[in-house]
This record gives C-alpha cells, sequence and structure tokens, in this order.
C-alpha cells in the first residue's frame, strides 16, 4: 500500500483557505471566537481536514506558527503529541490569543503528552490571560481522560483552583471554574473535597470566587443527587 501523501504547509494553508467561511466571522466573534487571520472554519470541518492529512508533527508546527487560529486548531489535530517537548508546548501556550484555540490544543494535543501533568502548574501561574487558561483547561481535560491517574493526583492540583479563583478575567475564571466541576465529577472520592472547596469560595469576598463557587457547587449537588 502506497504511503499517503503528506501535505505540506502550502497545501495545507490552501485547504484552508478553500474552506474559509468568511461570512460565519461576526458571528464567532459575538462569541470570543478571535484572532487575526481567522477564517471562520468550524471544528467539524477541521476535523475532517487532520483525518485527511493524517499526523504530521513537522506540519502541525509549521501550522501553529502561521498565528492563523484556524491553521492552529488544526496543528493540535495533526500534532504527534508523544514528540511534543517542553519548549514546544510552552511556544504554542505562548502564542494563544483566543479561548477555542487554547482548549482545542489541551483536548486535542497536550493532554496526549506525557508531559501533560505538570504542565499545568507552571501555566496555571502565568499572568497571560490564555496562557493560564492553559493551565487550568488542561486541568479540566485530564480530568475526563486520564483515567488511570489517582485521584490523589488530582486532590493534589485543588489547590491551584484555590489560588486563582480570585482572577476575575474572563476567560481564566471560566477555566478554573470547569477545572473544579471536572474534578468534582470524576469520582466519589474527589466530589465531596471540590464541592467543599466550591462552598469555601461561594464566602470569599472576590466576585471572581463567589462565581466560581456558586456555579461549581450548583453542578457538583446537581450531580450528587443523580449519584443517590
Amino acid at each position: 500500500m502506497p504511503n499517503k501523501h503528506k501535505p505540506s504547509l502550502d497545501e495545507a494553508l490552501a485547504a484552508l483557505q478553500a474552506a474559509a467561511r468568511p461570512e460565519a466571522q461576526a458571528g464567532m466573534a459575538r462569541f470570543g471566537l478571535t484572532g487575526d487571520g481567522r477564517l471562520g472554519l468550524a471544528v467539524p470541518r477541521l476535523r475532517a481536514l487532520a483525518r485527511e492529512f493524517g499526523r504530521d508533527h513537522d506540519l502541525a508546527l509549521a501550522l501553529w506558527d502561521t498565528g492563523i487560529p484556524d491553521a492552529q486548531i488544526l496543528a493540535g489535530m495533526v500534532t504527534e503529541p508523544a514528540r511534543l517537548t517542553l519548549v514546544q508546548m510552552d511556544h504554542w501556550v505562548a502564542g494563544l490569543a483566543a479561548w477555542d484555540v487554547c482548549d482545542q490544543a489541551c483536548l486535542n494535543a497536550f493532554v496526549r503528552s506525557p508531559l501533560a501533568w505538570e504542565a499545568i502548574p507552571r501555566w496555571a501561574l502565568r499572568e497571560r490571560e490564555f496562557e493560564r487558561r492553559a493551565g487550568f483547561a488542561l486541568l479540566a481535560v485530564a480530568a475526563v481522560h486520564h483515567k488511570q491517574r489517582p485521584d490523589a493526583d488530582f486532590l493534589a492540583r485543588l489547590p491551584l483552583i484555590d489560588a486563582a479563583a480570585d482572577d476575575d478575567r474572563n476567560f481564566v475564571r471560566k477555566a478554573v471554574n470547569w477545572a473544579l466541576r471536572q474534578i468534582g465529577k470524576r469520582s466519589p472520592g474527589l466530589h465531596g473535597p471540590a464541592l467543599q472547596l466550591a462552598q469555601r469560595l461561594c464566602e470569599r469576598d472576590e466576585a471572581a470566587a463567589r462565581w466560581i463557587g456558586h456555579d461549581a457547587r450548583r453542578e457538583l449537588l446537581k450531580r450528587g443527587a443523580e449519584s443517590i
């Protein structure tokens, strides 16, 4: 069977341009899906292109460096996560300019890397909004996909959530909330500690902490009632 053709960067960009939806960009921007050069592709179309191209780590690195949000999402889909280095992962996170690029990179690439777990606390302490979001988005995704990781590891990450709960930037607080909810839903052993943290956040002075606490508590209480 002949080897599958590996597209060049120019071919990949041409495919992205051919699928561009400029008419969708205004609607996407209302949901914070922004970034210079955005082409307006929906995630299902990007997934179809990723299946067509196959895994190609070098192509992924080149796509990311274009700075085009659609190309960066595609990069996470075609990269070979086991080949990602700390330098490459930090480079990607430093270049984040939109929440969907951040979350898709965490979901499709970072969480599958053996370097993912140790990246979480480093990114969670970053100052820039999307870099910090990456730490908590990756923690949320890991709570779902790192099925063999012991509960104790996630308990040890709860202080990161506590420490960042006062960050009132929209895309940070939503990721912190997401991480807390996903940890609390991961297992019965984590439900109680996550719910206790949510309750403590409800009683904090900071508006962001209270928002995170109330939203997470509502979902975790519902989850607890459903499991009875």
